[in-house]
């Protein structure tokens, strides 16, 4: 019988499990240059610049305060915009699912995986709790998590089931599905590659201080691409919370788990 750990790992999904840079952040741009009547398209650069506020977890709502700072910069008000968010959901999930409800077209076709099914099979036999807490869709997640991956139901907490980050109720739900009402686990990890991930880990350690709570970043594959940008980004995580960032989320093994635990 595999010797069970004192650590729960809970790892985000978007820019950790997949690469969302051809696919979510694509379709956040392709949503605000349709609303700016092609005036603006946001470059990678400007949609890290929204997210590191640390807020803007959720693409739909990071899409719509794109539209508005545009026009806002335009010398328009907000009261004067009126912006209809349904429209903005619609139009987004035409380029991010695709025009095909049932059988899905879009981006998420070809999101580039970045953790194989071996690396949670390790943790497992490793005595490692493991589960997802993110801000995508259900359909969304279990569509990577079981389709893509092979991930048998696995434990998740998504966009439905509890409010977005940093609110860091939807991390405590993960847990109690982990532990299922057996003892409970000193230590909690939670993998993620936006401040608005490690924040979370910070609001939850402010709710509960008798675990130890240790937020991992991880550098979405978009910002590896110069030095400076990965510099850049490393620094902005640390200064979020993280204990450690790394490149792949699969740096993060059982080797390193348990060295945290013998500390």
């Amino acid at each position: 019988m595999t010797k069970q750990t004192n650590t729960i790992i809970i790892f985000d999904i978007d820019g950790v499990i997949r690469d969302v840079s051809g696919s979510y952040r694509r379709a956040i741009s392709d949503t605000v240059e349709h609303f700016t009547a092609q005036a603006y398209r946001p470059t990678p650069t400007d949609i890290d610049n929204l997210k590191s506020e640390g807020i803007w977890n959720n693409d739909w709502e990071a899409s719509e305060e794109l539209i508005y700072g545009h026009f806002v910069n335009q010398g328009k008000t907000r009261a004067q915009l009126q912006l209809n968010y349904q429209e903005i959901v619609s139009y987004f999930q035409t380029r991010y699912r695709g025009t095909d409800p049932e059988n899905w077209n879009g981006y998420i076709c070809n999101e580039p995986l970045l953790a194989q099914p071996s690396y949670f099979q390790e943790l497992t036999q490793s005595g490692i709790a493991w589960g997802f807490f993110s801000g995508a869709t259900q359909g969304s997640a279990n569509y990577v998590l079981e389709k893509r991956l092979g991930l048998q139901s696995p434990i998740l907490i998504a966009m439905e089931d509890a409010p977005g980050k940093p609110d860091p109720t939807g991390l405590f739900a993960t847990i109690n599905l982990l532990e299922n009402g057996s003892e409970t686990k000193q230590t909690v990890v939670y993998v993620g590659d936006t401040v608005a991930d490690m924040h979370t880990v910070e609001k939850a350690k402010a709710v509960d201080n008798s675990r130890t709570w240790l937020g991992v970043g991880v550098l979405p594959p978009h910002v590896q691409e110069t030095a400076v940008r990965r510099d850049t980004y490393t620094e902005t995580l640390m200064k979020a919370g993280a204990k450690i960032v790394f490149s792949n989320v699969q740096e993060l093994t059982p080797g390193q788990i348990q060295e945290w635990e013998r500390k």
